[in-house]
């Protein structure tokens, strides 16, 4: 089925063809028919979907329809849980709208940079807002915003705003919105969170589930190696040199060992970079322009950006460290293997890890074997030395205590 045969816009199905989208992916033949009628949606499906068109040409569709002749007022509303991908799901909604008769203002709001500049360009109102909700609720105290006039809602990546601790700023923004309003929820997962969120919300809503299927399943090559923890940036660098990979994304714990494995791989001259939470915007905005320009050969980074981010033709996604959430673990890998693409993500583990590995393969039924390196083969019977960052990953539950310290260091005193 075309995108011709929903009933868009000539202006929109110019954009589609522009971006050169050839036909509907599942979410989007699922999404668009009810979405462009003005029903509520709860829409789960895997990372990298195209969940992104499929509510922003409803949302430009409905609103091109409703042009007002009066000053712009913000009437759709799309918050997301992280800086970056507010910024690429802006400039995807930009994009979809270039053509229009009547163009649509689209203002993308995050923390981490000065609020003035945001505040100047609302000068004037906006058609289209996508922002993080800390930000949003900032923007709202200073007055350079009301909220009376939003007739859509969009919740991108709804469990990852739960996880990222905003359920507070969303009752507060949940406040202040119109009751009548379209309610477009998409999300990966639906923990009991949001789901209590959509009850309350949602009116009469379609409920789509979109799985992976295998003709449909990103082309992905899932890899386990062996190795002890403290030998795994040696590993790395070892890896990418036999390879001769161009890009790799490369998943740690911590923003602390992101720097650090950073460090390591620039004093071998690879051209890395972290990756985290604590980075300016500026900086972060800068890594992420020049990975995806190929001027950056490494980035190691915290799970900030195992969500939402699109990096075109990413051969080789890496997870030095083991997600501290198995459900994370999809996640990540799909950063690689994107629109057609193949991509290969491999999964250090060691002795420690291994555990977590199994919980991850069980959840998602997988059955992954392990591999060694030679030169880098996994030391048997000997526990690891002083990790580079947490061996299992940081997992909930997993990390060792005072107690359990000082019996290992008696042990192994007992040993000698």
């Amino acid at each position: 089925m075309p995108f011709s045969s929903f009933g868009l816009s000539s202006a929109l199905l110019r954009a589609v063809a522009d971006k050169a989208y050839s036909r509907p992916t599942p979410i989007q033949l699922a999404a668009l028919p009810p979405a462009l009628v003005g029903r509520d949606l709860l829409a789960s499906a895997q990372t990298g979907s195209g969940k992104t068109v499929a509510f922003a040409l409803p949302v430009l569709q409905r609103l091109a329809q409703n042009a007002s002749t009066q000053p712009r007022s913000l009437r759709a509303l799309i918050l997301v849980p992280t800086r970056e991908l507010a910024a690429q799901v802006g400039e995807e909604i930009r994009a979809l709208g270039a053509h229009l008769a009547s163009p649509m203002k689209v203002s993308i709001v995050f923390g981490g940079v000065s609020i003035n500049p945001q505040m100047m360009r609302l000068r004037g109102g906006t058609d289209i807002m996508v922002a993080t909700p800390g930000r949003l609720i900032d923007l709202i105290a200073h007055n350079a915003l009301t909220l009376s006039s939003v007739t859509t809602l969009v919740l991108d990546e709804a469990d990852r705003l739960f996880d990222l601790g905003f359920a507070e700023e969303l009752s507060r923004i949940l406040a202040l919105l119109p009751v009548q309003r379209q309610n477009l929820f998409f999300s990966a997962t639906f923990p009991p969170a949001v789901q209590t969120l959509a009850q309350t919300l949602l009116r009469d809503p379609v409920r789509i589930t979109v799985a992976s299927e295998p003709e449909s399943a990103p082309d992905i090559v899932q890899r386990v190696i062996e190795v002890d923890v403290g030998r795994r940036t040696q590993l790395l660098l070892h890896l990418i040199k036999l390879n001769h990979w161009s890009r790799v994304l490369v998943f740690v714990a911590t923003k602390h060992a992101a720097e650090m494995v950073a460090d390591k791989l620039r004093k071998r001259r690879i051209n890395a970079e972290p990756f985290h939470g604590n980075l300016s915007q500026g900086k972060r905005t800068q890594v992420l322009a020049d990975f995806k320009a190929s001027r950056l050969k490494v980035v190691i980074a915290t799970d900030v950006a195992a969500r939402g981010l699109d990096i075109a033709q990413l051969p080789v996604v890496v997870n030095y460290d083991l997600p501290r959430s198995a459900l994370d673990y999809t996640h990540r890998i799909g950063r690689t293997g994107r629109a057609g693409e193949r991509g290969i993500a491999l999964s250090f583990v060691s002795a420690d890890s291994d555990a977590h590995l199994r919980l991850i393969e069980k959840n998602h039924g997988l059955s992954l074997p392990r591999e060694q390196v030679e030169g880098f083969e996994l030391t048997p019977g000997v526990a690891p030395g002083l990790p580079e960052s947490p061996a299992n990953g940081g997992i909930k539950g997993r990390r060792p205590s005072k107690k359990d310290k000082l019996r290992a260091a008696a042990a192994a005193q007992t040993r000698r």
